[in-house]
């Protein structure tokens, strides 16, 4: 398949607004929204080209093009380090327990407590993959091209990195759990929220929504059922932040309650797993493989094919623009 992952450029707008409206909700960091899409382009281009090599609030936006077409069918982001313009805010779930010696019984409660635990870390997010290309393996092109990206540049990120699942979302696009929720105490609809949030970032959670816990068995059914629930289109993501590694530790999105992943960068299986090379040759044949290189925005990653003592086959070295001593990143596929 002659597709790419790369850098992506403020000329990629339109395409990533066409795929924006595709995601049916719940879908924060893609939103269909011009404005907020070219703004981001815009804070992408700023974290490409800035020389920090610590981690900060840099973001790094790629695309999935299609080298025959000309067509950008997916996009993925990297956020260097959360909770760095504003509070990065998660539900952590816990436990509350209560005593009666006249009663002689321990009573435990699982409450919702608003955390900002998870603030500094690193995070793979905005996954989307077009309609139209979900086959042949793109989706983990997408999703595993952002640990060779964050191998090639390990100081850059935080040692704790993690994912967030879209919740459930009903059929007329609401959150049961938004609505059991947060919903009560901010006279907005989810969509109203979702999209809010996309655009001006979460802020007013931190002006409205109450610091003391919320006890579980309070909520409705409806709101309690989906609690760390992914969403039917994220199971298959979240099998593949499992197989990396990541693990669920009882963190959920304050917005939909869909499941927050999270491990240590260093035992992300594709970041500790990926090996650096000097290619030695163009060749057919070797190793499935993910391949990338060049540095920030000249990243680009592809599918290939990786043989004994560093050859790479002919079509990844024209995809990626490379020849013999060129140094490479690749992880098996």
């Amino acid at each position: 398949m002659n597709h790419v992952i790369r850098a992506a450029k403020p000329g990629d707008l339109q395409s990533i607004y066409e795929m924006a409206k595709l995601t049916g909700g719940g879908f924060t960091n893609l939103p269909p929204d011009k404005k907020a899409l070219r703004a981001k382009l815009e804070r992408a281009e700023a974290g490409f080209a800035s020389d920090k090599e610590y981690p900060s609030d840099e973001l790094y936006l790629m695309v999935l093009e299609d080298m025959d077409s000309g067509e950008v069918r997916g996009t993925c982001q990297i956020f260097a380090q959360v909770g760095q313009r504003w509070p990065f805010y998660s539900y952590r779930i816990g436990t509350d327990s209560k005593h009666s010696e006249q009663l002689g019984r321990t009573f435990h409660a699982q409450v919702l407590m608003l955390s900002n635990d998870l603030n500094g870390a690193s995070e793979v997010g905005g996954l989307f993959l077009h309609p139209a290309a979900r086959a042949g393996g793109l989706g983990l092109l997408l999703a595993r091209s952002r640990y060779l990206f964050i191998a090639r540049h390990r100081a850059r990120f935080s040692d704790r990195i993690l994912a967030e699942l879209r919740g459930v979302i009903d059929e007329a696009g609401g959150s049961p759990f938004w609505d059991g929720v947060a919903g009560k105490f901010f006279g907005m609809s989810f969509q109203e929220a979702d999209q809010f949030n996309g655009i001006h970032g979460n802020q007013f959670i931190a002006d409205l929504m109450p610091k003391h816990p919320v006890y579980i068995a309070m909520l409705p059914d409806s709101a309690r059922s989906v609690i760390g629930v992914p969403h039917p289109s994220g199971r298959a993501a979240m099998r593949m932040l499992e197989n990396e590694g990541f693990a669920f530790e009882n963190y959920i999105d304050i917005f939909d309650g869909g499941p927050t992943m999270t491990a240590r960068t260093d035992q992300v299986a594709s970041i500790a797993g990926a090996q650096h090379v000097e290619v030695t040759g163009i060749a057919e044949g070797g190793e499935d493989a993910l391949i990338a290189n060049g540095r920030l925005g000249d990243f680009r990653c592809c599918f290939g094919r990786v043989g004994e003592g560093g050859t790479i086959d002919a079509e990844a070295a024209r995809i990626l623009g490379v020849g013999v001593g060129d140094e490479v990143n690749w992880i098996g596929r």
